[in-house]
């Protein structure tokens, strides 16, 4: 019973909203976290210590990994079976309450996209140059040197800058989209929940985004 509503269409949403979810999750704090290079490299590098010392650390990732596997593989999935399923597009465009939004029109490509930049993030901040610094007298990573060293390349700013700004539509619309599937976007919360899902998503994409800003004009 399981493996069939696992298959089925609402199956996969449930699936897809609830991995998402947790990336969801995971990016509001990284971007919360990674405001402390407003503070000072050595509380930023502290945080990044934290956070990479212990073993929690690989379950963490591991997590992140599955999830973002399951939601991918979900997600090209639900939009193969969506465009077997039309047999001719309208000619006419729906309005209105039924029109659908830019960003659910675009989900893949946003989401195609934000999978590059997350490859690409990784290689760089993950596996880029390691540099030592001293906090406390704790040897540890300086990954504020690395990150503002990274964000010299106007190239790089314009593109991450990019990414956030899909990544803001793609969360406004997917987390809208999960509280739909699970039944919390009736009645009267509808609105409620539709306004903070693109509260949230202005949030990750600001906060994300004053930090590659900031380095690039400041340091």
């Amino acid at each position: 019973m399981l493996s069939g509503f696992l298959g089925s269409t609402v199956g996969k949403k449930y699936v897809m909203g609830i991995t998402g979810l947790i990336w969801a999750g995971f990016v509001l704090a990284h971007m919360a976290g990674n405001l402390l290079i407003f503070i000072s490299n050595d509380a930023y590098n502290a945080y990044g210590h934290a956070l990479t010392s212990g073993n929690l650390i690989y379950v963490a990732e591991t997590v992140l990994v599955l999830a973002l596997l399951v939601h991918v593989y979900m997600a090209f999935s639900l939009t193969a079976a969506n465009r077997a399923a039309k047999q001719q597009k309208y000619a006419v465009q729906a309005k209105g309450a039924k029109r659908v939004s830019l960003a659910s029109r675009t989900m893949a490509i946003q989401g195609s996209l934000i999978l590059v930049f997350v490859i690409l993030h990784i290689a760089t901040f993950k596996f880029g140059t390691y540099y030592e610094t001293n906090v406390n007298g704790v040897v540890m990573r300086d990954l504020a040197k690395l990150m503002e060293e990274v964000f010299q390349s106007p190239a790089y700013v314009a593109w991450y800058v990019v990414a956030l700004i899909l990544l803001g539509f793609h969360l406004s619309h997917g987390v809208g989209s999960t509280f739909q599937s699970l039944g919390l976007m009736e009645g009267t919360y509808r609105p409620v929940w539709a306004k903070l899902s693109i509260a949230y998503a202005v949030i990750v994409a600001l906060g994300f985004i004053a930090q590659p800003l900031y380095l690039f004009l400041t340091r």
